[in-house]
């Protein structure tokens, strides 16, 4: 078990990993990070190049928990669904079988579909606080609107998507949090609870196919009509669970971080109120100047030669997207959120290579609406200044504010 200090030197990592990515980028060959457990991918280049080597450079543990599980835990955890591998852990056949049904679900047809349902949402959701003159924006907005999204994506009755979330989250915390034994064992209660849930919709819409990405995952992940084996019901709930969790923990932080850059930043906010044209750019410079997905690991599968440095089989790296978008080889000034920053498309916030994400184009299309909605119903928006300075949450997989107070 991590000890309290470890555990604390890693969180303050975590909320602040830019001056670590610097030291690496200029170092020779990769950096080996004790906290970390693995050598620290660095240069926009070394990214690009171990993302593209699927073969050398396995997904299998690219999510591995950052705390042990207790005994309690690990009691209750039997009565839900899972683990098995999904899009995000798996190589070869078996990622291309699982990334089919979301690239077919995602595609850019499904998401122009979505968008009108997901203006609607956003505009819902501040005609709830507009008229209060301030909010907490991370609990009012950001974590709700792509919650509704990706609940309405995946199929969920909307009375669901408040429990499917919560536990959603509660399975973050359970993961990467430290908690004691029996609060580990009161999360694992929710999660197994959100298995649950989501075992039911998988059953149903093995009965009653319908035109949601449930039903597309159930015809592609256990293709017939008989009825679904134990084992199809772990996999799909599994893969379920980290599509709603990845649909909204990371656009939830997107949305955060860019509110949080934007208003922190006078003359940029003033600016794109004066010119709405300048929103594309603000999401694509939002989203490489604080990348949600901060980075992932990866394991060699046979010795490989990276960045100079010689690794044995089964070592462990860490593919940083977030110091891959701040590499001074390639972006001028790359530490300054500037969203007039041209040629920036090509960022590495969303993946590159086989494991690129499927819902990029989801993810843009939420933070591009919410701030054509928000230069327009709260021009006036700003951090409000008798808060404490917005405190990034410990994590490296959906970087945001952990509160964003704001006023207007």
């Amino acid at each position: 078990m991590t000890s309290y200090d470890d555990q604390a030197r890693r969180d303050e990592l975590y909320r602040d990993p830019y001056p670590l990515y610097d030291r690496a980028r200029r170092a020779e060959g990769l950096t080996y990070v004790p906290e970390f457990a693995a050598w620290l991918v660095a240069r926009d280049r070394d990214v690009r190049e171990v993302l593209l080597r699927a073969e050398d450079f396995s997904s299998a543990n690219s999510l591995l928990p950052d705390v042990a599980l207790s005994e309690a835990a690990l009691g209750v955890l039997p009565r839900g669904f899972g683990p098995r591998p999904t899009v995000v852990s798996s190589d070869g056949a078996a990622h291309r079988r699982h990334r089919a049904p979301l690239n077919r679900g995602l595609s850019a047809a499904r998401v122009a579909a979505l968008v009108p349902y997901a203006r609607a949402c956003a505009s819902e959701l501040v005609d709830g606080f507009a008229a209060d003159g301030s909010a907490e924006l991370v609990e009012a907005y950001a974590r709700r609107l792509p919650a509704m999204v990706v609940g309405r994506l995946i199929g969920l009755d909307p009375a669901d998507v408040p429990a499917a979330v919560h536990g959603g989250y509660r399975a973050e915390e359970l993961l990467f949090r430290p908690l004691s034994p029996e609060a580990q064992a009161a999360a694992a209660e929710d999660v197994v609870a959100l298995q649950h849930l989501l075992d039911g919709y998988v059953r149903d819409r093995r009965a009653k196919p319908r035109d949601d990405m449930c039903s597309t995952m159930v015809a592609a992940l256990a293709p017939g009509d008989a009825e679904l084996t134990l084992e199809q019901r772990h996999e799909l709930v599994t893969s379920l669970q980290n599509l709603l969790i990845a649909g909204f923990l990371t656009t939830s932080a997107l949305i955060g971080t860019t509110l949080l850059h934007l208003l922190g930043d006078r003359r940029q906010w003033r600016m794109l109120r004066a010119d709405p044209s300048l929103v594309p750019a603000a999401v694509e410079e939002a989203a490489r100047h604080d990348t949600a997905v901060q980075a992932f690991r990866r394991v060699t599968t046979r010795p490989v030669t990276i960045a100079g440095t010689e690794l044995p089989a089964g070592a462990t790296v860490l593919v940083a997207y977030g110091s891959a978008n701040r590499d001074e080889e390639r972006y001028e000034r790359p530490a300054e959120f500037d969203i007039t920053r041209p040629g920036n498309r090509h960022h590495l916030a969303y993946g590159h290579g086989a494991h690129g994400c499927p819902g990029s184009q989801l993810a843009r299309e939420q933070l591009r609406l919410t701030l054509d909605l928000f230069v327009r119903r709260l021009p006036e928006l700003r951090l409000d200044e008798d808060r404490p300075r917005p405190r990034m949450r410990p994590t490296l997989i959906h970087r945001s504010p952990q509160a964003l107070y704001a006023t207007w």
